[in-house]
């Protein structure tokens, strides 16, 4: 007989991953919305599909890239407190350990562990790699995974950029009295998947988040639409 597997993600790994899959479902459904507000603004005043297509094209290389900077400079700010929080704990591990050594134990009798089991826990993960010990701990930071902004940035370039593809290829594909219907249809569509996913990946009750998420879409295209044909009736 073999002997059984077993595969299933654990702990920050499993954390981690949910975090990417939900950050990559909001990606979408922001290129989703805004792009269909945009292109069904635009098809509120005119329809010329050079005009769409140009609309289009503008709303989701400024969506993505403003997306993917933003990701950016944020993931970088985080990866530079948690290179800082490493740097002060190794400097109060050289400074001062048997303060630390307590602080470990304390921690770990904070999770349920008896004093002496804690201790005992301190004092060998100390041995083995004090650092790691105290930034999982201590400061919730795996050394070895410190987040990485340009995965971050190109994450959120390519989660806009899918989403924002479908209400762009549905407003331009179509013929002149189809576009509109078939953007909305299809971008509503879109916001019951997304709003699905975010909700079931945030262990979440999956039906709210579909009424919101559709809602918020259906009004920003509605919003945009009106005010392109006031314009486009003006003559502006």
């Amino acid at each position: 007989m073999t002997e059984p597997t077993h595969d299933e993600a654990h702990g920050g790994a499993l954390g981690a991953r949910l975090n990417w899959l939900r950050a990559a479902v909001l990606g979408a459904n922001d290129g989703i919305v805004s792009t269909a507000g945009l292109v069904v603004g635009v098809a509120g005043a005119t329809s010329d599909r050079s005009a769409l297509l140009t609309a289009g094209l503008a709303g989701l290389l400024a969506g993505s890239l403003s997306m993917a900077a933003g990701e950016y400079v944020s993931v970088s700010a985080q990866r530079d407190s948690e290179k800082a929080a490493l740097a002060v704990e190794k400097r109060e591990l050289k400074e001062q350990p048997e303060a630390e050594l307590e602080e470990l134990t304390e921690l770990l009798e904070e999770r349920g562990l008896t004093r002496e089991v804690a201790r005992e826990a301190a004092v060998q993960l100390t041995e083995r790699d004090a650092l790691r010990a105290h930034a999982r701990v201590e400061l919730g930071i795996d050394p070895d995974a410190l987040t990485n902004p340009w995965h971050a940035a190109w994450a959120s370039f390519l989660a806009f950029t899918v989403g924002a593809l479908l209400p762009l290829l549905a407003i331009v594909l179509p013929g002149a009295g189809w576009r509109v219907p078939v953007t909305v249809v299809s971008v509503l569509g879109a916001l019951v998947l997304t709003g699905w996913s975010s909700a079931r990946l945030g262990a979440a009750a999956s039906g709210r988040a579909v009424v919101r998420n559709v809602t918020g879409g259906a009004l920003a295209m509605g919003v945009t639409y009106a005010v392109g044909a006031l314009l486009g009736a003006a003559g502006v």
